[in-house]
């Protein structure tokens, strides 16, 4: 599977060079499921570069990368990063990133690649669908086979699944307060 999903990456790469280029983005991971926590409270893993501290009420992790960027996790989310300070993968459940102005940096999954400049945003991946909502600043969508994304504003959100065609909309409060809430918020 790594080596499948390095060609991907790397071809996306190719392809959308202006896109991922324009971003500067330095980094791009191959995905993997690395640190999958237990069931329970959150175990203290620490991304390369961070420092964790766990949360109860729910239960999740805050990893604090340096740098502006702050990357809080549900406790079942499976994520890995070799440099969380420019990206990181996510292959189940949801993070929320809280990102201060800098270069950019990319959530990638195995439908979407995420991609912000100074935001507070949620990814979360449910089976076949990546969902994606920002909270504050811009976050650019795109599919991750295929050249076509969007631009997402505060309060807005698309859903990435195979086939169905990117669709920005302003969630509803109800999904927003439910999402929100796996986060204590």
């Amino acid at each position: 599977m790594a080596g499948a999903g390095k060609g991907v990456l790397f071809g996306l790469r190719r392809r959308r060079a202006g896109v991922v280029g324009r971003c500067g983005v330095v980094a791009v991971l191959l995905l993997s499921a690395g640190l999958m926590p237990s069931p329970g409270p959150p175990h203290a893993q620490t991304l390369p570069g961070c420092t964790a501290a766990t949360r109860d009420d729910p239960p999740r992790e805050v990893l604090d990368c340096g740098n502006g960027l702050v990357i809080e996790r549900e406790a079942a989310a499976a994520l890995d990063a070799a440099t969380p300070q420019t990206s990181l993968d996510l292959t189940d459940r949801a993070v929320l990133i809280e990102v201060s102005p800098r270069d950019s940096f990319q959530v990638l999954t195995p439908h979407a690649i995420a991609t912000v400049r100074g935001t507070r945003f949620v990814v979360d991946v449910q089976g076949a669908e990546t969902s994606v909502f920002v909270i504050k600043g811009q976050v650019e969508v795109e599919r991750r086979r295929g050249p076509e994304s969007v631009l997402l504003g505060p309060g807005e959100g698309v859903d990435v699944g195979e086939g169905a065609p990117l669709v920005v909309r302003r969630w509803p409060q109800p999904r927003v307060a439910a999402l929100l809430a796996r986060f204590g918020r």
